[in-house]
Formats: structure tokens, C-alpha cells, sequence
């Protein structure tokens, strides 16, 4: 993409003043999205529509149903949009997002094409408000986007994404299902990371699951999948998934994990499907003689939602480091379970000084129990959590 006048470079480092021309770009860019993003869903698709008009072949790119391709089109402008000028968090977003677009078949020529539609729709949604100063702002801003996002993919030495054939599906309930796959090669995955998964019965739409098992001699990998209401991916695995199929997963990606030698014992938190990063890390730390005590709080609605309970329960038996407290929200409880939302649980014993704490689950219930623990005095840099969307 070429623009009028002199570039402005690329964004300047952490503790650095910005120039001039930096400042007025990120002025522009965040005052006009300001006017673009009440219509977001109207802009990504008509951005979708310029695509596929210039350039037909990338179509192929993209699932059927664009929906959930424009929310996530429209969450990540509004990111970059934040974070324009801190570029400690908007580089490392650009370059995980770049790393993972090989695994679309991305090519340089797209970026390209690409940045002619979205700049297209976004003029065509402000009007007169699109002036030569505001065309080249958001030039100048796509074209370092791109290029952030292009040098990631091409520094990748991992493959773009690895086959893995299911070995074993197996029904928990009418809308949980365990599943074993058995990649074509390993998988260099660390326990509590997550991997994006695509399924024969819905190509090119991608969701992000977690292992719920620490990496195996044989590679195989065990996922946990609820299918959630209005969720192609999640009601596909569930109902439809057959031995045999052969499923894509992504490269791994992720921050949970525990720190054996930190000298800090550990909170986890995680509700519903979501224990499986934490089920993950215990079942890499069972191996190990000696580990910093584990104090495990696994939560749901219902009873029902505590599907893996007596597995963390046989863990706990058998290894001394680790406790497991049940918490149910409504209804009938399990024995030695507590009443209430996880977060109502967690806080009452306090803000839990110098402990890590893990959080694992919906973004939703993520985002509360983080919130309800700042608030209850638990340190920032104490919690960790991946932030990524299921569907």
C-alpha cells in the first residue's frame, strides 16, 4: 500500500516520546474510529464485500458463515485502536496474529488487498470526515500493522498447523463430549497452553481448546468440549465427530503454568470446561517428587458442570501437594463443596498473598473473577490467565 509524503516510521519504544507525526496519526486514527465503530458490523461486512470483489481467490480464505470472522475483524481493529502508542502490548498482539494467519494460508499479496478493503470501508462509513490527512493516518497505521504481522510469520519456525487424527470420541452428556486425537507429529506444547482447532465438519472456522492432559509419550491429546449455544464448532465436535476424522490444530499459544522454583505456593481457578489447562499443569506436575502447594477451587452452576470432579479428586488422593475444593452455585452440592459463584468462594479466605494465581474458564467469568479479586486485594501481577474467545 502506497501513501502520500513521508512515512512515520515505525512506532517508537517503550519509554520514548513520540514524534510529531506519530502523535497526530494516533490522533486521527483513534478520532475517527471513534465515529466507525458504532457501526462495526456494518463496516466489516462491507470491508468483507471490497475483498472479495478485488481479489475473488481469497473467498477460499474464509469459513461460510463470516459472522464470527467480522467480530473477531472488529475486536482486534478496536485493540490495535487502544494500543496504537503503547507498542509493549500492541507489538507482541501483531506478531501472535501474524504467526497465526499461516495457518489460513495468509500470503504477502493479502495483507495488501486486505488493506485496500478495510481502508475502503472505513471511508465509505465517515463520509466527508475521510479527508487526505485521514487517509494517510490510516495508511501510514495499516502499513505498520502489516508489517509487524508479516515479519512474525516469516520468523516462524513452527509448522502453520499439525494433522491430528481422532482416535477416540466419547460423550459425557448430551453436550459434552471428551475427545483423543493423535497428531501426525508432536506437538511442542506446554502444559496449560491452548491450541486452535479446526474440524472437517466446518473448515476454515477455527476454535480455541485446550489439552487437558500434559504431553504424552505417544503425543496423543485429550480435549474437553462443551458446545455452547450458538457455537458451529462446539455442537459439530459434540454431536458429529467420528474416529478417523482428521482435525488441524494451530501452533501452541498461551501463559498459564506454574513455577516449580519460584518459592510461591498456587491458587487455581477454573470453571466448567475450563479446568482443562489447570487439569493440564497437574498432571505435568504429578511427575515431579516435590512441588509447591496447590490449592485447586473448580466450580459451575450446577453439579453437573463438575463433569471432571473425581478425577481431581483421585489426583488429589494420590499426591499430597494438592487440595480440591468443589464450589456449586445452584442446586444440590457434592460433598465438601461450597455454595456461591467461584469468585464469591475464592475471596472469602482472603486476597491470597504471595500465591500465583491461575484462572481458567469463559471469557466471561475470567473477566469477573479477576475484576472481584483486584478489588479483594490480590496483586495484578499475581494472576494469570489467557484471555482468548472460544467461538
Amino acid at each position: 500500500m502506497s501513501t502520500e509524503g513521508d512515512a512515520v516510521g515505525p512506532l517508537p519504544e517503550q519509554g520514548q516520546q513520540p514524534p510529531e507525526a506519530v502523535t497526530k496519526m494516533v490522533r486521527l486514527i483513534r478520532e475517527t474510529w471513534a465515529e466507525v465503530e458504532p457501526a462495526a458490523d456494518e463496516t466489516a461486512q462491507y470491508c468483507y464485500s471490497i475483498l472479495f470483489h478485488i481479489a475473488p481467490g481469497t473467498r477460499e480464505l474464509f469459513p461460510v458463515n463470516l459472522e464470527l470472522q467480522q467480530q473477531r475483524l472488529m475486536r482486534a481493529m478496536s485493540f490495535i485502536v487502544r494500543t496504537i502508542d503503547r507498542p509493549d502490548e500492541l507489538l507482541p498482539f501483531l506478531q501472535r496474529l501474524g504467526r497465526d494467519h499461516r495457518k489460513f494460508g495468509v500470503l504477502a499479496q493479502h495483507y495488501e488487498d486486505f488493506g485496500t478493503a478495510l481502508l475502503g470501508a472505513i471511508k465509505r462509513q465517515l463520509g466527508d470526515q475521510w479527508t487526505s490527512e485521514v487517509e494517510r493516518a490510516w495508511a501510514e497505521a495499516y502499513t505498520i500493522v502489516a508489517r509487524s504481522m508479516q515479519e512474525a510469520a516469516a520468523a516462524d519456525t513452527e509448522p502453520a498447523y499439525y494433522n491430528a487424527r481422532v482416535a477416540e470420541h466419547r460423550r459425557l452428556s448430551w453436550d459434552l463430549a471428551q475427545v483423543r486425537v493423535v497428531p501426525d507429529q508432536p506437538v511442542p506444547y506446554r502444559a496449560g497452553q491452548y491450541v486452535s482447532v479446526e474440524v472437517p465438519q466446518r473448515p476454515r472456522l477455527w476454535r480455541d481448546l485446550s489439552p487437558a492432559n500434559a504431553p504424552r509419550d505417544d503425543g496423543s491429546i485429550e480435549f474437553h468440549v462443551k458446545a455452547v449455544d450458538g457455537g458451529w464448532v462446539s455442537r459439530s465436535i459434540v454431536s458429529h465427530t467420528q474416529s478417523g476424522d482428521v482435525w488441524r490444530l494451530g501452533a501452541p499459544r498461551g501463559q498459564l503454568g506454574v513455577d516449580r522454583m519460584n518459592g510461591r505456593d498456587v491458587v487455581m481457578i477454573g470453571g466448567g470446561t475450563g479446568i482443562t489447562p489447570l487439569r493440564a499443569i497437574l498432571d505435568d506436575l504429578a511427575g515431579f517428587g516435590h512441588n509447591p502447594a496447590v490449592h485447586v477451587f473448580y466450580g459451575g452452576r450446577t453439579r453437573d458442570d463438575l463433569y471432571d470432579i473425581e478425577q481431581l479428586r483421585g489426583m488429589a488422593a494420590t499426591n499430597p501437594w494438592l487440595s480440591v475444593t468443589p464450589v456449586v452455585e445452584h442446586g444440590e452440592g457434592l460433598n465438601d463443596s461450597e455454595q456461591g459463584t467461584l469468585v464469591d468462594v475464592v475471596t472469602r479466605y482472603g486476597a491470597w498473598p504471595d500465591h500465583d494465581v491461575l484462572v481458567a474458564g469463559s471469557p466471561e467469568m475470567i473477566r469477573a473473577t479477576v475484576s472481584r479479586m483486584l478489588v479483594a486485594g490480590t496483586a495484578l501481577d499475581q494472576i494469570r490467565y489467557d484471555p482468548f474467545t472460544y467461538e
